[in-house]
């Protein structure tokens, strides 16, 4: 079916506050204090609200490794060179990165898609929605026109949709590209005003110099191209990455559909602001997995209103810590549908007069 960014975002609906409120109530009667899972609580009512139901569960999921390349990379913004990209497409789809590993453990299909690697790749396990081979510089040209920009998105979208059709029902995103973080942050930057200074890190490793080259290239950019902040598709098409757009039609197919997407970390979270932008519901759908040590991403997280489930100084991407979150996913879904309320277990609450315990957490 063709659908334009317009109807996509359209067909995004709110959440269901019903189905909030009842999931709510439901945990006040399980055999805990309210409140005292933190966290997994609030998150099981999110799951409830996208889902409408009170208990949800995710049997199939997906991470979707988004890879594009980035013609920035010749102003030597990153610690490895553009061919990495192609390279780690291959880990990839032949199951041997990081990703991999976790989405295993996770039990969770990963999804590695073309979207702008600048080499030709073949592997019946790749999807192909291959829109140009590599950004532009970005510091000399917009990164791609507007209709690329445009159509990447609509790829991510397609990818979401396919794998929903065949019984996906929880997504995460992923993503591969030497110097992503650059594109990230720009987009960042381009969006909230907030300056390269707070948007810009070190990426895969560099050193000072190389940091302060990188917010050179940055503002280079934002200047000579002056993106649109209120309008996102401006904003990817000038300073941002093939992959980053694929990842906001993947978050608002996803919120379409209905679906919960984990958000993974500082690339992630840039498409998710585009995404949050396009469409302001699409943010009741996303869950932050981490907060990434990329020092951009706190801020991201602000801008979005979300709150990260994890702390573990990770800075990898692929997807990782959206992957580990997908326990987290499980955990909520299983307090929900298996915990005893006071009823069932024949015990006191709180309501009944009960005397709170003078030992142990929230007791």
């Amino acid at each position: 079916m063709n659908q334009t960014i317009s109807s996509l975002v359209d067909s995004i609906a709110p959440v269901d506050k019903s189905a909030e409120e009842a999931a709510l109530a439901h945990l006040n009667q399980l055999t805990k204090p309210p409140g005292s899972l933190g966290k997994l609580e609030a998150l099981a009512v999110k799951l409830a609200g996208v889902s409408g139901k009170v208990m949800s569960s995710y049997p199939a999921r997906a991470v979707v490794v988004m890879a594009g390349d980035h013609g920035v990379c010749e102003e030597g913004i990153s610690a490895f060179p553009s061919e990495v990209t192609a390279q780690m497409v291959g880990n990839f789809l032949n199951g041997g990165a990081a990703v991999n590993v976790l989405a295993r453990q996770a039990d969770a299909e990963v999804l590695c898609v073309d979207i702008g690697v600048q080499t030709d790749l073949q592997h019946p396990g790749l999807i192909s929605k291959k829109i140009r081979y590599g950004t532009a510089n970005m510091v000399k040209e917009p990164a791609m026109t507007r209709e690329e920009a445009e159509a990447a998105i609509m790829a991510g979208a397609e990818v979401a949709r396919s794998a929903f059709s065949r019984g996906v029902r929880l997504f995460v995103t992923g993503e591969m590209g030497i110097g992503n973080t650059t594109a990230s942050a720009a987009v960042m930057s381009g969006l909230t005003g907030i300056s390269t200074r707070e948007s810009v890190g070190r990426g895969t490793g560099i050193d000072d110099e190389g940091l302060r080259l990188k917010i050179i290239t940055v503002d280079r950019a934002l200047e000579l191209h002056k993106p649109n902040g209120q309008d996102p598709v401006d904003v990817l098409s000038k300073v941002g990455g093939l992959e980053i757009a694929g990842l906001t039609g993947v978050i608002l197919a996803a919120a379409a559909l209905r679906c919960p997407v984990i958000i993974d970390g500082f690339i992630s979270s840039a498409a998710a602001l585009a995404a949050a932008k396009l469409a302001p519901d699409a943010v009741h759908y996303m869950i932050a997995s981490h907060v990434s040590q990329e020092p951009g991403h706190v801020h991201l997280l602000k801008e979005l209103g979300l709150e990260p489930m994890l702390h573990l100084d990770m800075r990898l991407g692929e997807g990782t810590g959206g992957v580990l979150a997908i326990h987290l996913v499980d955990a909520a879904c299983k307090i929900m549908a298996e915990m005893a309320t006071f009823t069932s277990a024949g015990i006191s609450s709180a309501s009944d007069g009960a005397a709170p315990s003078p030992e142990g957490e929230a007791r």
